[in-house]
């Protein structure tokens, strides 16, 4: 963050989270007729638009929210002229913040995943691409995007100790893992009571 002014730095962070409330799972299910926060598991997400409007619609919001975060990093390694810095994890954090917590709508929103996915994408594009095939195989034998979507995100972690030799990089993923895993709390309830929802 040395190269890029504080004003720099806070106008990335602002900007990461606004990108991160964009509503992208309502505004695609309104299209399908869909009051997508008031049926279903009523989670602006991409599991709750499969359920109800399959996943044409599904698929558009993943890729919007994967934009999100991408978007952020992005533009922070474009301010700090590197891809993996600790700017670009604050920005992730701050897309993946304003996507499950948007100031925009009283602070509900989704889970985060697809925005964290998209964040690193660009911190470390070699690994999202194997997980993200791992998501659609984990999500196909398991038949739960639950499942899926933590199995990936604890796996973030796992590559960067055994690939990367950074430790900010370890703590900086374990954090925003963290965060993730713990929007996920009534999903592992639901799966641990074999109550989970298939999508």
């Amino acid at each position: 963050m040395n190269d890029v002014s504080t004003i720099g730095v806070i106008g990335l962070l602002v900007l990461s989270y606004f990108l991160g409330t964009f509503p992208s799972a309502l505004i695609v299910a309104k299209r399908g007729g869909i009051d997508v926060t008031a049926e279903g598991s009523k989670n602006p997400g991409t599991s709750n638009v499969v359920r109800l409007l399959g996943w044409r619609y599904g698929a558009v919001v993943m890729i919007l929210d994967i934009g999100k975060g991408a978007l952020a990093v992005g533009a922070a390694a474009i301010a700090s002229g590197d891809r993996v810095t600790q700017l670009g994890y604050l920005c992730a954090y701050s897309a993946v913040i304003g996507h499950t917590f948007p100031i925009t709508r009283k602070f509900v929103g989704g889970k985060g995943v697809a925005t964290g996915g998209g964040a690193m994408y660009v911190l470390y594009p070699l690994m999202s691409l194997v997980l993200c095939g791992s998501w659609f195989v984990i999500r196909k034998v398991t038949g739960k995007s639950s499942i899926a979507s933590l199995v990936i995100t604890v796996c973030v972690p796992l590559y960067i100790g055994f690939f990367r030799d950074n430790r900010w990089e370890l703590l900086d993923a374990l954090g925003l893992v963290v965060l993730i895993v713990i929007r996920h709390t009534t999903n592992i309830k639901r799966l641990w009571s074999r109550e989970e929802n298939a999508a």
